[in-house]
């Protein structure tokens, strides 16, 4: 079993495609570790605010299987092929880590390079894997996190999936 770490992001209909994006996850692999969810502005170009969060899972699917998964339920969700890196989302799964594979494998460089620029996702990651050592910085999440300098604003913003609060109230 891999030990997997995502990112979901949304700025477009954003409570309902991260809700759908969970529900996807947790019928697929099971139980899965939620950090809390964060409301942030936009990265890279000017539009409404995100919310985002980490998710940790464990999967016997491959790498490739698990990017065709995830490259799936964005399409499902009104992911627009072709769309500039920089604009809305309505759901953006990012595969931040595969066990300790680092290097491109199946088309996806990892670990993800966002997890040591974003503090919406490094923050998330440090809360849901706090130990977890960056295969290539050497550092663990909390550590990186706790070192982070960077204008980037986030803040947890209530969430409730599947009946619990997931975030703050």
């Amino acid at each position: 079993m891999a030990e997997v770490f995502l990112s979901l992001g949304s700025n477009t209909a954003r409570y309902r495609h991260m809700t759908i994006a969970l529900d996807a996850l947790a019928e697929q692999f099971g139980p899965l570790l939620l950090s809390r969810v964060y409301e942030s502005e936009s990265v890279g170009f000017r539009g409404s605010l995100f919310l985002n969060m980490a998710v940790g899972l464990s999967t016997e699917l491959a790498l490739a299987d698990l990017a065709a998964y995830m490259r799936a339920i964005e399409l499902n969700n009104g992911r627009q092929v072709g769309a500039l890196k920089f604009s809305p989302r309505t759901l953006d799964i990012d595969i931040l880590s595969y066990d300790d594979v680092c290097g491109c494998h199946a088309g996806i460089e990892l670990p993800r390079d966002e997890i040591l620029y974003n503090a919406f996702v490094l923050q998330p990651l440090s809360e849901i894997a706090p130990d977890r050592v960056h295969p290539l910085d050497g550092r663990n999440y909390r550590d990186l996190w706790l070192a982070y300098e960077s204008d980037q604003k986030l803040w947890p913003v209530p969430f409730r999936w599947q009946g619990r609060n997931i975030s703050v109230d």
